[in-house]
């Protein structure tokens, strides 16, 4: 599957319920935020709370264009917490944390508009 931040792209191929329900997507809060100055493309290192039964994790997010550093420790987020670790330079990417592009192709994180427990899934 091609990933895309083009909105006018067709839509993605038809799956089934059960597919989706493999991608388990939770909501987390950000605890820290570090820069990433030795990302390939501009990224922060977020270390992300997902409750007790999935606890914290990693996450690389290039989202500076749209997020400040310092706005984003104590803000939710949605992430895939099912995939597989995966190396991101010399950081360890735990987590597949979720955004939209914006006009212009930067990602603004995906979150929902009311507080809610951190490790709630997505359904």
């Amino acid at each position: 599957m091609h990933m895309t931040d083009d909105p006018n792209a067709p839509p993605a191929p038809e799956i089934s319920f059960d597919d989706f329900l493999k991608v388990d997507i939770r909501v987390g809060t950000i605890i820290s935020a570090e820069p990433y100055p030795e990302a390939r493309k501009p990224a922060y290192k977020l270390l992300i709370d997902f409750g007790p039964a999935i606890g914290q994790k990693r996450s690389s997010a290039q989202i500076t264009v749209n997020h400040k550093l310092a706005d984003l420790p104590g803000r939710q987020v949605a992430a895939v917490v099912n995939f597989p670790p995966r190396q991101i330079g010399k950081f360890m990417s735990q987590v597949l944390t979720l955004g939209f592009a914006d006009e212009a192709g930067a990602v603004t994180l995906f979150a929902p508009d009311k507080i809610v427990p951190n490790g709630a899934r997505l359904f």
